[in-house]
């Protein structure tokens, strides 16, 4: 068999080390699985491996050892080699190149954190998750120990416990996962979350207008109960009070407007809602004389 002949190799991914391998990678494709496909398949993930490290170089600082990427990307160009196909007539490195990036960007998005953790803790959980990895071929039946991880790596209990805890907490949990395994209920985290209560708002414009409610004149405290609390029309006020819908309409009027005007004295300089801007005093006095009593209103009916 013919050894790998390296020379360089022009490609949109420029690599001056590039072995020529296409002699190579032909006769790959006509072996069928066995020892002598196997042997030859080896010899090319090595030929090529340099490439590989040198991308996974690329990833380097950002929270994974280099040692882990360069596995990564050694695995990604094992399956680089196992699925290429020179009769396709694409050029093996412009194959491969996505093939093993793409691997490790897979890493990172099954192994590294969606926020930003301290880099202590992220070495923490890396020299534990290698512990355990490590361990886990002599322990039977359940994971190693905390005191089992802190003799094999010879750091103090407490940063294995850090390291464990990291290690089971560096992914973010998504707003649309089920939250019984399995299920198919459709229940997820985020039907667990409450929702804007209206309530709210009213309770704040009862109390905004309250004062103001107290110091109106009589007769408009008695149109805005009849109005609001008996759900009267201005017409049905009026010939209550003896008095025309038209001057009806002017007292209500006249109750609002005194009512914003008071409110704004009184938030001046605060940035107001927009249910105490000009044109919604209506909707304030609305929502706030349907929840709370009017002064004297009761006693009027």
């Amino acid at each position: 068999m013919c050894p790998v002949r390296y020379r360089p190799q022009r490609t949109r991914h420029s690599h001056d080390d590039a072995p020529d391998t296409a002699q190579d990678f032909a006769r790959l494709a006509t072996l069928p699985e066995g020892p002598e496909r196997e042997e030859l398949s080896s010899r090319l993930v090595e030929a090529w491996l340099p490439m590989a490290h040198r991308l996974a170089a690329k990833y380097r600082n950002r929270g994974e050892s280099l040692e882990d990427l360069e596995q990564v990307a050694a695995l990604g160009l094992v399956k680089a080699v196992d699925r290429y196909d020179p009769a396709l007539g694409t050029p093996f490195v412009p194959f491969a190149v996505p093939t093993i990036t793409g691997e490790i960007r897979r890493h990172f998005r099954d192994h590294t954190w969606d926020v930003h953790v301290p880099r202590r803790v992220q070495e923490l959980r890396n020299k534990v998750r290698a512990a355990v990895r490590d361990l886990s071929t002599t322990v039977e039946d359940r994971g190693p120990s905390v005191e089992q991880i802190a003799e094999h790596t010879g750091m103090p209990q407490e940063d294995v416990a850090a390291g464990l805890e990291a290690l089971g907490s560096f992914r973010s949990l998504s707003l649309d996962a089920s939250l019984s395994a399995g299920s198919d209920d459709g229940f997820s985290l985020a039907d667990t979350f409450g929702e804007p209560e209206a309530e709210y708002d009213t309770v704040v414009a009862r109390e905004a207008v309250k004062p103001c409610l107290r110091e109106l004149p009589e007769r408009q405290r008695r149109v805005l109960y009849l109005r609001f609390f008996r759900d009267m029309s201005q017409s049905s006020i009026g010939q209550e009070l003896g008095i025309s819908q038209m001057h009806v309409s002017r007292l209500l009027s006249k109750s609002f407007e005194r009512v914003r005007r008071q409110v704004e004295h009184e938030r001046r300089g605060v940035r107001r809602s927009p249910s105490e801007r000009p044109g919604h005093a209506h909707g304030t006095v609305r929502t706030a004389h349907r929840h709370a009593a009017v002064p004297g209103g009761a006693a009027a009916a």
